[in-house]
């Protein structure tokens, strides 16, 4: 794993000056970033674009705060509501049998709703409006408990092939449409046409620099084009021509068998592959045990863009976004209507990544727009201690990518991305997460998680701290707007943990509900306010959820505790309606760290015949309106 030491003898000091700039500027309603900023044209679906938003957006958080705690329950702040609108195992077509946990079939799973949903999508239905009472929703499904999915609470390597397949199918994206009742209520549309499931056996293609590899050839591809499902999906992004991008983040543990006379050695190694089985899935098919199919890590750790309007639609890899363990990724429209996709690799020390497009996006035609990521330059972010960074280009044949090093052509660039971030001097980074432009400000916020293997050598500016258990939000600014510019500035808005904490860095009012631990996701409502979801807020005592906060004026930083998860669950994919009087919520592993026999909750059911089931929510606001408010 790459170490970058720090540039700078004495970083604290020079960390110390920032802050106390950053918190100066804060008492006259800026913040340094918010100055830099300039003339931003931004150009996305948001309701909110105008210069004005943000003077609105003071003082917008007047929701009571909800206290810390941690039990059995989902908790929202007063004068909200909570209503569970899909579960594992719910139907998501007409005539499917309703969930029996003694009944498990993957024919019966390929028809229901996927385990430890993550990320979330919302894209209004008709395609192209900003309606905020029906549209469709997308829900990664990132991986199983099966301690807490079965009956005896069997180990993943215990698991026998009609439950491995079971697990299988309760893999990769559920897609179905939701409708706004007359009462408020949310359902799910069942007859719909949209609805679908996506699962590892989904039949796909590589595009891009990659696709076509002979690295790619296994026993499934002959072409290195044509491939097979997507899995460990974590978080993604909605581009603006409806499509949704879920990215391939920890598959390394699919895995296992012996790859040491694999030509890919180093590639796996990094990716934290190892020739022990850690899952039942290469124990019972061959395409995921790496004697037998040697290649087939290569075909995962990638963007897919899936295309919800069109249920019939081949989803497609592509390959020019970089392959790693892609926390998600989040586009962004420029002023010159290029295409930027940002993106975190979330494993200790690796890097952040950006992707502009060679294209141009065009508002009235989508068929265009569907292969704008295919095309076009990737980057990796190198940051420097003065409050500047660079983003370095990935392009086979320029500097050290030659095959001198290994790279004997863009293929393998993409294939190797880490290794080429590695050679051109990178920042290793506390696990990039989530990372999203602000759809006002046109600001990229980045969710750092925690990096515990971070030495005092190691610390440097963004990563301010040596073995770091709760994370930091870095905040980036594009110079005048400009998110193709090759510098941009950076500065800390957050470093988290307990109020008070050594190290810790809050705006000074915040209250004992107020401190946050590992940022994960995130989300911007229509005024531009920062949405923080946690996972990791358990090792302090305190259950996770999602805290707000405005990003610039007197309030910037201060951030509150809005909701809280059940016990053992962290909360994931956060996403607003366009009308931002709907935020819907992933509750990933309620119970986590305990079993199905003996669950620490039987949330959202509490029957003692349902083990806890992992499900979205939508939250409202008692009587309407925005959120937040």
């Amino acid at each position: 794993m790459p170490q970058k030491s720090s540039s700078s003898p004495d970083f604290q000091s020079v960390l110390a000056v920032r802050l106390s700039r950053r918190n100066a500027l804060k008492g006259l309603g800026l913040s340094s970033a918010t100055m830099m900023l300039g003339a931003c044209s931004i150009k996305t679906s948001s309701v909110v674009t105008s210069a004005s938003a943000v003077s609105k957006a003071q003082g917008s958080l007047t929701f009571t705060e909800l206290e810390h705690g941690l039990d059995a329950y989902l908790s929202v702040s007063p004068g909200y509501q909570t209503q569970v609108l899909v579960s594992w195992g719910d139907a998501l077509f007409p005539n499917t049998p309703a969930f029996d946990p003694d009944q498990q079939t993957e024919q019966r799973q390929l028809k229901q709703f996927g385990y430890n949903n993550d990320f979330i999508g919302f894209v209004s239905l008709p395609l192209g409006s900003q309606a905020s009472d029906r549209g469709l929703l997308v829900v990664n499904h990132e991986y199983c408990s099966s301690e807490m999915m079965f009956p005896g609470s069997p180990s993943e390597l215990a698991l026998d092939k009609q439950q491995t397949d079971v697990n299988i199918a309760a893999h990769g994206l559920s897609v179905v449409e939701i409708a706004r009742q007359a009462d408020g209520q949310w359902q799910l549309v069942l007859n719909s046409p949209y609805n679908r499931r996506i699962t590892p056996h989904t039949p796909m293609q590589m595009t891009g620099p990659a696709a076509g590899s002979s690295r790619l050839f296994t026993r499934y591809s002959t072409d290195g084009v044509q491939t097979l499902g997507t899995y460990g999906n974590c978080a993604g992004g909605v581009t603006p021509w409806g499509t949704i991008l879920t990215g391939e983040e920890n598959v390394d543990t699919f895995f296992g068998g012996d790859f040491s006379a694999s030509n890919e050695g180093d590639n796996y190694r990094r990716f934290g592959m190892v020739s022990d089985f850690r899952t039942s899935w290469g124990l019972h098919h061959e395409r995921w045990d790496m004697r037998q199919n040697p290649a087939e890590p290569l075909h995962v750790g990638w963007v897919v863009e899936i295309d919800p309007f069109d249920p019939h639609s081949v989803p497609k890899k592509r390959t020019a976004l970089g392959r790693f363990k892609h926390e998600g990724a989040n586009v962004f429209v420029n002023a010159d209507n290029s295409v930027v996709a940002y993106s975190g690799d979330d494993q200790q020390f690796e890097y952040l990544y950006r992707f502009i497009s060679k294209g141009r996006y065009q508002p009235d035609n989508r068929q265009a727009n569907l292969h704008l990521l295919d095309e076009g330059t990737l980057y990796c972010a190198r940051f420097n201690d003065d409050g500047s960074m660079q983003w370095l280009p990935l392009v086979f044949g320029h500097g050290p990518l030659t095959a001198e090093n290994g790279f004997h052509s863009q293929a393998d660039v993409q294939l190797d991305c880490r290794k080429a971030a590695d050679l051109l001097g990178a920042t290793p980074m506390d696990r990039p997460e989530d990372v999203d432009v602000n759809p006002v400000t046109g600001q990229v916020y980045v969710m750092l998680t925690n990096n515990s293997n971070r030495q005092t050598a190691q610390v440097d500016g963004p990563n301010p701290r040596a073995k770091n258990l709760t994370g930091q939000v870095l905040e980036l600014t594009p110079p005048g707007g400009d998110h193709c510019a090759g510098t941009f500035s950076w500065e800390l808005m957050i470093v988290a943990g307990k109020k008070g904490q050594s190290g810790s860095q809050y705006h000074p009012d915040i209250t004992d509900n107020g401190w946050l631990a590992c940022p994960d996701n995130c989300a911007f409502d229509n005024l531009g306010n920062l949405w923080i979801a946690t996972d990791g807020a358990e090792v302090l005592g305190v259950a996770d959820g999602i805290w707000a906060t405005e990003v610039s004026g007197p309030n910037r930083a201060l951030t509150k505790r809005f909701l809280r998860t059940p016990e053992g669950a962290e909360l994931c994919g956060p996403f607003f309606t366009p009308d931002s009087q709907n935020l819907f919520c992933s509750i990933q592993h309620p119970g986590g760290g305990s079993s199905f026999d003996n669950p620490k909750t039987r949330w959202p059911d509490f029957r003692d015949d349902l083990p806890p089931r992992p499900s979205v929510v939508v939250v409202t606001k008692q009587g309407g309106g925005r959120i937040g408010s």
